[in-house]
C-alpha cells in the first residue's frame, strides 16, 4: 500500500527511448500506435526533403517522415534496428518517424524531467524536456513541433 501512495506523489509518464545517430530521445507512448520494421517506402513527388514518401499498414495509407532530416543530421542508412514509429497526435491522422533505433521504455517521473531553457542562440524547438533515467540523459521529443508543417530551416 505504502508504494502505491508514493506513486501517487509524483505523476509519472511512459516514454520510448530511440536512437537518432549517438543521441538518445524520448517519445510519450501515449502518441505511439505502433512499431514497425523498416519497409518499402512508396516517395510522393513534391513534398519537403523530410517526407521519406508513405507506406501501407494494414490497408492504411501513413506519410512517414525521417527524423534525422528535420532535425537537420545526415540522410538515414537503413540497417536491421532502422525502424518506423507510427504515432498519432489528438485529431491528427497518424504519421510514421523513422529512427535509427527503439531502445526501450522508461518512467519518468516530473522529479527527474527539466524544462529545457530556450535560448535564442540554440534552436531547440524539437525538445520540450530533458529526462534523467540512472546517468542517462534523454532528450524528450515535442512530437507536435517535430510533426508540424513549419520548416525551421
Amino acid at each position: 500500500m505504502d508504494a502505491l501512495n508514493i506513486a501517487r506523489e509524483y505523476d509519472t509518464v511512459q516514454y520510448i527511448v530511440i536512437k537518432i545517430g549517438e543521441e538518445q530521445y524520448g517519445i510519450d507512448i501515449s502518441y505511439i500506435d505502433n512499431i514497425v520494421r523498416m519497409q518499402s517506402i512508396t516517395r510522393v513527388p513534391d513534398v519537403q526533403p523530410y517526407f521519406a514518401g508513405v507506406i501501407n499498414i494494414r490497408g492504411e495509407v501513413v506519410p512517414v517522415m525521417s527524423l534525422r532530416l528535420k532535425m537537420g543530421l545526415e540522410p538515414d542508412e537503413y540497417v536491421n534496428k532502422t525502424r518506423i514509429i507510427i504515432v498519432k497526435l489528438e485529431n491528427n491522422a497518424p504519421i510514421g518517424l523513422i529512427v535509427d533505433e527503439v531502445k526501450e521504455v522508461v518512467t519518468l517521473d516530473e522529479t527527474s524531467i527539466d524544462e529545457v531553457i530556450r535560448d535564442s542562440k540554440v534552436d531547440e524547438t524539437y525538445i520540450n524536456g530533458i529526462g534523467k533515467n540512472g546517468d542517462t540523459l534523454i532528450s524528450l521529443l515535442d512530437l507536435n513541433a517535430v510533426i508540424s508543417e513549419k520548416d525551421n530551416s
